[in-house]
Order: C-alpha cells, then sequence, then structure tokens
C-alpha cells in the first residue's frame, strides 16, 4: 500500500467514524471464507457494516476523529475488523448469535455513544442494552398502565350503574 493509499484509506475510515456514534471492533482471525461470509450476510440483515482494517489505519484515524476513543485504540492488535451500526447493541447480538456455532469472533472493545468498553467479557452487557425505541416503548408503557387501570375502573363503574 502506498503512502497516498493509506492517507486516502484513513480520511475514509475517519469519516466512518464521524458518522457513527456506535462502533465494535472485533477479532474475527481464523475463520474461513465461507463462515466469513456467512457473518458480513448477518450482519447485512442487521443492519450492520463490517469491514476488516489494519490496526494501524483504524488507530490513525481514531486519532484524527473528533470522537474521543479512550483507551479503544488500546486493543488493536492482531486481525481486527469494525463493526458500525445504528442499534448500540445490534453488533453485540450478532456477535453472540454467531458464537453460538464457534469461538468468534471475539470482541475487542466498543464506542457507543462516547461510551468505551474493552474486552469480550462485556459482550452479555452489551447485549442487554436497549435501544432508544426500546426505551421509548418501555416509558409510553409504563404511563399507558395507570390511564387504562382508571378507564378500566370508570367503565366498571358505569356498568354497575345500569
Amino acid at each position: 500500500m502506498t503512502r497516498e493509499e493509506k492517507s486516502i484509506a484513513i480520511q475514509d475510515l475517519t469519516a466512518q467514524l464521524a458518522d457513527t456514534k456506535i462502533v465494535y471492533v472485533a477479532d474475527i482471525s481464523g475463520l474461513n471464507a465461507a463462515t466469513t461470509s456467512d457473518l458480513r450476510r448477518a450482519c447485512f440483515k442487521a443492519g450492520i457494516k463490517l469491514e476488516v482494517v489494519k490496526n494501524t489505519l483504524l488507530e490513525k484515524a481514531m486519532e484524527a476523529s473528533e470522537n474521543e476513543y479512550g483507551d479503544l485504540p488500546s486493543v488493536l492488535k492482531g486481525n481486527s475488523a469494525i463493526m458500525i451500526g445504528e442499534v448500540a447493541n445490534g453488533p453485540a447480538k450478532v456477535i453472540k448469535e454467531f458464537r453460538k456455532k464457534g469461538e468468534k469472533p471475539v470482541l475487542k472493545g466498543a464506542y457507543i455513544n462516547e461510551e468505551i468498553y474493552i474486552g469480550d467479557n462485556l459482550l452479555d452487557s452489551l447485549v442487554a442494552i436497549k435501544s432508544k425505541e426500546e426505551v421509548i416503548a418501555e416509558i409510553i408503557g409504563l404511563l399507558q398502565s395507570p390511564a387504562q387501570r382508571v378507564i378500566s375502573a370508570l367503565k366498571n363503574q358505569f356498568k354497575d350503574e345500569e
């Protein structure tokens, strides 16, 4: 890769990082072509972009980015792939589901809404993160519950009077 190609790759990665608040870094080394293709397909279905990256280029892109990645560059060893999604727990769910069939991918770290998570041991915690839509639905459900009880009580009261 020439210096110019590296520069372009860093600019592209920096632009991708600027456009998202959810980036997972995973190790997919050792996956054969068919398994890697299955992982890409699973990511695509979940609306996640999967891209194998060179660690040094990703590290430089993180440094150039306006986002603060903290210790995340420290996990950039060995083979790395980034998973970029719109839903905070989307990549974690794909990794967890995919690992039912094997040991990879291994979560190295994640950047989610300015929070840094490092280590595969946090995978279950990341799967449990609720999306914005899930939180809103939960709040609406909580708000509707008392109102529904009042309406039911009023309906029952009017039925008793008839």
